[in-house]
């Protein structure tokens, strides 16, 4: 038998689901639904390896209803038919107890997939549960989500992580038969990253590689198995979010040659080249911005000639953005910049707003002050007139500092010329 242990020990009742305490704890926001057995279309949005799958078989087992499963990766539109026909037919049998519907990978789903669904979630036909790791707002169209409630799911604590490690050697019938120490857990929760399918992964495979039935887990131990298997391990595919760190810091880095490896690796892997776009929209703003502002332009064409192409052509669109990306020069100014005004904001609160900025559409706002003595810039020279800009309380606070590159010392020079005695420049 080549059961995964993942899949061995899979919780099959809300009384063995680790975690998510704020969805399925003793006051959790499902527990109730669950037991009433009225469970609304939903979305469960989270990290891999955070319980979604679970959780949906374990609604539709306690609330008593057929369900039915569908993989977005090799699902179409046929297939989405085929399952909801059959799920009519099951929910004749049941009154309010109609059938649930598992799409799991929902984000992958084309808006015309996605368009298939509305007709049997709207009508009741059947209970929709889809499972993503990504933002339900941008990969879910606006119809389908209106009719669905989102549940977030977080990684796992290390708390959590460590129960369902004693949950293995204590319940599983493989490893109840070895005499398994767990000396150290660390290396075993480093390596996780929250995810309890890659941890269970890792144990069974650190486990599978010692000789003996006797087995003490140390760091040691389990850095020097993964070490030796590296190639097994990269073959689980769930290195999601370590591989795009890794492309987005080769990009920072202006390392074109990591950035196109990286990106070989998430396509080889079958990512959704939407992400990968997206990604790099934000890589565009965040560590290019005004060094380049040509940058963002590049990614945003990126994501919208991607979304309507899609792969295999797309793997050359996306492969021109990252070497463009890369080889720009790099600024996180504005990054900080709005870092340092949104942490202003939750220190100061909401600062009154100088009444000569504000807007004054009626007579009795003109009578109280307000626009009075606002300076219009393009009546001035140089379309400047010195004034303040900021509430009284953060006059001459510098927000916005100019990295050291071409484009951004322009800057400086231009704000030098007309705030050098206010801010600094």
């Amino acid at each position: 038998m080549n059961e995964p242990l993942a899949e061995r020990i899979r919780p099959t009742s809300l009384s063995d689901y680790i975690s998510q305490q704020h969805l399925v704890g003793p006051t959790g926001t499902l527990t109730n639904q669950i037991k009433k057995g009225l469970i609304p279309s939903l979305i469960l949005w989270g990290p891999p390896g955070t319980g979604k799958t679970t959780l949906a078989t374990i609604i539709a087992t306690e609330s008593k209803r057929p369900f039915y499963t569908l993989s977005a990766i090799n699902s179409g539109v046929k297939e989405v038919r085929e399952v909801i026909e059959k799920a009519k037919q099951s929910g004749g049998l049941f009154t309010t107890k109609n059938p649930i519907l598992f799409i799991d990978e929902i984000h992958r789903f084309s808006k015309s997939q996605q368009d298939s669904l509305l007709a049997a979630v709207e009508k009741g036909w059947v209970t929709l549960i889809g499972a993503t790791t990504e933002n339900p707002s941008f990969e879910v169209i606006p119809a389908l989500l209106s009719r669905c409630q989102v549940y977030v799911l977080n990684a796992f604590d290390k708390e959590a992580l460590e129960t369902m490690l004693t949950r293995a050697i204590e319940t599983d019938s493989e490893l109840k038969s070895k005499n398994i120490e767990l000396a150290e857990t660390e290396a075993l929760l480093k390596l996780s990253g929250g995810d309890g399918r890659k941890l269970l992964n890792i144990f069974e495979l650190v486990i599978n590689s010692e000789s003996t039935d006797t087995i003490k887990i140390t760091n040691d131990l389990v850095t020097s198995k993964i070490q030796k298997n590296t190639v097994l391990y990269d073959k689980t595919g769930e290195q999601h979010y370590d591989i795009i760190s890794a492309f987005i810091k080769s990009i920072r880095g202006s390392d074109p040659n990591g950035a196109v490896y990286w990106l070989a690796r998430m396509i080889e892997g079958g990512e959704d080249v939407k992400f990968i776009a997206r990604r790099m929209l934000i890589a565009a703003s965040e560590d290019i911005g005004n060094a380049n502002p040509t940058a963002l332009i590049m990614a945003t064409n990126t994501f919208q000639a991607v979304t309507t192409i899609g792969y295999p052509e797309s793997r050359i669109i996306l492969s021109q953005c990252a070497i463009y990306l890369a080889t720009s020069p790099k600024s996180n100014a504005s990054y900080m910049a709005i870092n340092k005004a949104q942490q202003l904001v939750k220190q100061t609160g909401d600062l009154s707003i100088p009444l000569h900025l504000r807007n004054a559409p009626t007579k009795l706002m003109k009578e109280l002050g307000y626009g009075e003595d606002y300076k219009y810039s393009h009546d001035h020279p140089n379309n400047f007139a010195y004034q303040e800009f900021l509430p009284n309380e953060l006059s001459g606070t510098k927000i916005f500092e100019p990295g050291t590159n071409a484009r951004e010392k322009s800057q400086a020079e231009f704000l030098k010329n007309r705030w050098k005695d206010k801010y600094g420049y």
